[in-house]
Order: structure tokens, then C-alpha cells, then sequence
């Protein structure tokens, strides 16, 4: 046990302007996913021929500026978004000793990629950027936590691509909540068992974060223009998507046939998950489904024994969840998204380590401990 330690299981990565253009050389030309400036100097993601968030868009950490309310290119946003070193150094500002690492293009416009009318450039795409992100957790692999994406439209290649990123390093899968908007099979579906049971016999982590795969490209570009207040409305109610695939694996036999695999729901709060456990209960057993399969557990079971979620900002019911799930909750930070613990002129959060030990204050210290730590390092093998 390693006291006073805390690993942040949900941070992302801001894909650097040059990451495609820069690995995958002349072969595919403009249909390279890229970075264009406008006349203004603001720089905007292409992606397929369609011009999508801005470079620093996801990164607006630390931003001092209402207008854009974003920086309005990847160098004015933090360093620390897109620089292994400069994270390290924010890491130890604030009082973070891990970081799990996730992307942000990739995982909110993947429906982009996968409509490609070529998949084997998206496939280079998923490759160029596990690379990346071997390299960027190269700075320190002990704090640094690489988590790959995979070609899920081919088991064959998905199973290969795990294979290459396990053994560089990568401790686990980001994972969509649900396929079905990119025309790929539900979660329950036969055609994932190899990935799952690969999963499993490599001991990687499946990783359910918001936006991959819960939003169509419309609904996406739409969320980039619009007000605050309306922000405010459909962003707790996004991060509540990840309650299906929680459903889908617990109920749906995904746990039952995979019991040595672990699942994580990140950005996502876990607040919620005490009713949904209750719900998911009474309805398995008021609908009979305990007595048409006599050899399932009840949900909440299957959860506590291999499912985890996460909370950053939440105070007023999180220690009642401890209390229900002390073994099933992580922190994160969400770094260097617009919720996140980011210390800034626009934003009302203090240091992370400082909000993580408010929001437990009155929890035991041997709890705080797993919370904070244990549960995350047993996870990703830290």
C-alpha cells in the first residue's frame, strides 16, 4: 500500500496538430485527418473532409479568455494537454501521482473515422495514434497510463492491435458505450467474445468513457455551438449514458462468461449507479429473468465484483456511494476538459488533490486509500 497517493483515472491527451500527417507520410494525402487555420488564426481538426472541433478546443484548462472560451490553437492551450513533460509537471502541482490517458478526437468524432470510405486508413489512424501514445507515457511509465483504441470493425485486427499494444505498455481499452451508431454489433453480441476474452487472458481493463460511440457526428457538432445554459442541460444528461453499457454487461451475460474482466465507467460520475444497481435488481427478478437464467447472479453482484466507476466533482451523495461500493469507486480529474478539476480564471474547481480529499472528508482512511489508489493501481497494474 502505497499511502497518500493518488491516481486520476480519467484524464485525456490533446492530439498534437501534426500526429497523422507527421506518422503516416504521402500515402493518403489530404484525407489525412489534419489541422487548417482560418483566416482568423483559429485551428480546426479535419477529419473525412469535415471540419470538426477546434485544436484546443478540448483543452481549455487553466484558459483565461471568455471569447473564444477555448484556446483557439493547440499551442495556447496548457502544455501539459499535449506534452509528456509539462504533464508531469502539472501531475505534480497538482498533487497527482497517475494519470490514465485517453484521447479526444479520436474518442468524441469516432464516428468520422469509421465512416471512412477507406478503413484501412483508419486503421493506420488507430495505429499512428497507440503509437503516440506508447511514446507520450514513455516519459514516465510508472505514472502515465496508456489506454489503446482498437479497429473494432475487424475482431481479427482488434485482437492483433491488442496483442501490439499490451506488450508496449498499455494497460487497458477505451471502449464505446454502444456500437450501434457506427453500424457495429450491440456489446452483448458473440462478435466481441474474442476481444473480451483476449481482454481477459491479458489482463486489460475495458473502459467506457462518454461520447465514444453515444454521440451521432450532428449531435457532436451541435454541442460545439451552443450556450452555456444549454450546456448545462445536456452534459450531466450525456454523462449518464454510460448507465447502458452497464446495464448491457451486467444483465445481458457479458460478466457472467468474462468474470475475471474488469470494466470502468469514467467521466461519468457514480452517483447514479446505487439506483441503477436497485433498478437493474428488481427488474431481473420481477421480470423472471433469475429464473430463466438459474446460473446468473443479480446485476449488482456481477458490479461489485468487476465493475468500477468514477467521480471528480461530486460531494454531497459520494460518501453514501463509498459507503455502499467502498471496493468500486476511482477519482479522475477529467484534464484539461471544460468539468474538470482545473484550477483557472473560468473555472471553479481548486487543485484535484484538494477536491478529491473534500469530497471524501469524514471516509476512513484505510477507504480514502483504495479510493484514491488501491483500486486504480490494482486495475491497471501500477
Amino acid at each position: 500500500m502505497t499511502t497518500g497517493l493518488i491516481i486520476d483515472c480519467d484524464t485525456h491527451v490533446s492530439e498534437p496538430t501534426d500526429l497523422w500527417t507527421s506518422r503516416l507520410g504521402k500515402k493518403w494525402g489530404d484525407r489525412v485527418p489534419h489541422v487548417v487555420t482560418e483566416p482568423d488564426g483559429r485551428e480546426f481538426w479535419t477529419v473525412g473532409g469535415n471540419r470538426i472541433a477546434g485544436s484546443g478546443q478540448f483543452a481549455p484548462a487553466g484558459w483565461a479568455e471568455t471569447s473564444p472560451p477555448y484556446p483557439p490553437t493547440l499551442a495556447a492551450a496548457d502544455p501539459a494537454s499535449w506534452d509528456p513533460a509539462a504533464r508531469l509537471h502539472r501531475m505534480d502541482e497538482y498533487g497527482l501521482h497517475a494519470q490514465v490517458l485517453y484521447p479526444n478526437i479520436l474518442a468524441f468524432y469516432m464516428p468520422l473515422f469509421f465512416r471512412s470510405t477507406d478503413l484501412e486508413l483508419t486503421h493506420d489512424c488507430i495505429r499512428a495514434y497507440n503509437d503516440f501514445l506508447t511514446e507520450f507515457a514513455a516519459e514516465d511509465p510508472n505514472r502515465l497510463v496508456p489506454l489503446m483504441l482498437l479497429p473494432f470493425w475487424d475482431v481479427e485486427l482488434a485482437t492483433a492491435e491488442m496483442t501490439r499494444c499490451a506488450s508496449a505498455g498499455h494497460k487497458g481499452i477505451v471502449f464505446a458505450n454502444s456500437f450501434t451508431k457506427v453500424g457495429l454489433p450491440q456489446l452483448w453480441d458473440p462478435h466481441w467474445n474474442p476481444i473480451f476474452e483476449l481482454a481477459q487472458t491479458l489482463e486489460l481493463s475495458i473502459n467506457f468513457h462518454i461520447g465514444f460511440g453515444a454521440l451521432s457526428e450532428d449531435e457532436m457538432k451541435g454541442r460545439m455551438t451552443i450556450t452555456g445554459a444549454e450546456h448545462s442541460r445536456v452534459t450531466p444528461i450525456g454523462m449518464l449514458a454510460n448507465a447502458q453499457a452497464i446495464a448491457d454487461i451486467t444483465t445481458m451475460g457479458i460478466c457472467h462468461r468474462f468474470p475475471r474482466l474488469n470494466f470502468v465507467s469514467v467521466e461519468s460520475g457514480v452517483s447514479w449507479i446505487p439506483y441503477l444497481l436497485e433498478s437493474l435488481d428488481w427488474h431481473w427478478k420481477n421480470y423472471l429473468a433469475d429464473r430463466e437464467n438459474p446460473d446468473m447472479d443479480l446485476p449488482s453482484d456481477y458490479f461489485r465484483r468487476q465493475v468500477y466507476g468514477s467521480f471528480w466533482f461530486e460531494r454531497e451523495a459520494i460518501r453514501r456511494v463509498i459507503d455502499l461500493l467502498p471496493d468500486n469507486v476511482m477519482f479522475e480529474s477529467d484534464f484539461p476538459h471544460p468539468t474538470s478539476l482545473s484550477p483557472g480564471p473560468l473555472s471553479i474547481s481548486d487543485k484535484p488533490s484538494e477536491m478529491a480529499h473534500a469530497s471524501l472528508n469524514g471516509v476512513a482512511d484505510d477507504i480514502k486509500q483504495k479510493v484514491l489508489h488501491d483500486t486504480a493501481a490494482r486495475i491497471y497494474h501500477l
